[in-house]
């Protein structure tokens, strides 16, 4: 069987390294293309009765600048956000069982009626997530833990795209995949892109990765049940060994 060839999007840290070894334990050859830089803004979260964490990004940050749960009952949304909470020494309370804003707001909504919620993240997020705390009766304050970027050096896996060498693309979140769709505006290529799209399995972690490559026009392949990067490869490539056989 030949070895398929997937691009990973992930951000310009220890997650694009290890995300290219697990993608080459799994006989793929990767194409990394690090979609995301990270900016601290050096702020902290506030306390509240509740504190939700989006990202192990915000959660590591948090922990660097030192802060203390004390009452407060933290909500993680993912699974890879939850495992980083508990190993910075924090509890968690809440693991939403669905990956989305409304998801969330479903699983609080009977306990925050007046209720303090802080919602520490990038500066990037929707405010669907606020509206519906808001109309669930809870107080609101988001804090911006920091932001994205997209590095001078993304861009290459384009070429790959647009010329069919890819089997597959792993995108991780919906700002991967604005900055990879704008990298392709940038060099009029945003037609062709989706041409040879349709012909790559395309995988999202969570509905908002997903709502923004058909946003741009994208096409979806596969979406794994749990917010888990390590999952999303797994049933990438199953799905790539598939279409092979």
């Amino acid at each position: 069987m030949t070895q398929p060839t997937v691009a990973v999007l992930r951000p310009d840290d220890n997650r694009i390294v290890e995300a290219v070894k697990y993608l080459r334990s799994l006989n793929v050859s990767p194409v990394p293309d690090p979609m995301l830089t990270i900016e601290p803004t050096g702020q902290s979260p506030w306390h509240a009765d509740y504190c939700i964490f989006t990202s192990k990004t915000g959660v590591d940050l948090a922990a660097a600048d030192g802060w203390e749960q004390r009452e407060t009952i933290v909500c993680a949304v993912g699974d890879q956000t939850a495992t980083a909470l508990r190993n910075h020494g924090y509890s968690v309370g809440v693991v939403p069982s669905s990956f989305s804003s409304t998801g969330l707001v479903d699983e609080l909504s009977a306990d925050i009626d007046g209720k303090t919620i802080e919602l520490a993240r990038s500066a990037h997020g929707s405010n669907v997530l606020i509206e519906g705390l808001n109309a669930a009766g809870a107080v609101v304050h988001e804090t911006h833990l920091y932001r994205l970027r997209r590095p001078e050096t993304a861009g290459h896996s384009l070429s790959h795209a647009i010329d069919g060498e890819l089997d597959g693309i792993l995108f991780t979140s919906p700002k991967t995949v604005d900055h990879f769709f704008q990298i392709a505006s940038e060099h009029d290529a945003v037609a062709a892109l989706q041409h040879e799209l349709e012909e790559t399995v395309v995988g999202a972690i969570g509905g908002p990765t997903e709502r923004a490559i058909l946003e741009n026009g994208g096409t979806i392949d596969v979406v794994p049940d749990t917010v888990n990067f390590i999952r999303l490869v797994e049933v990438t490539v199953d799905r790539i060994r598939g279409i092979q056989q």
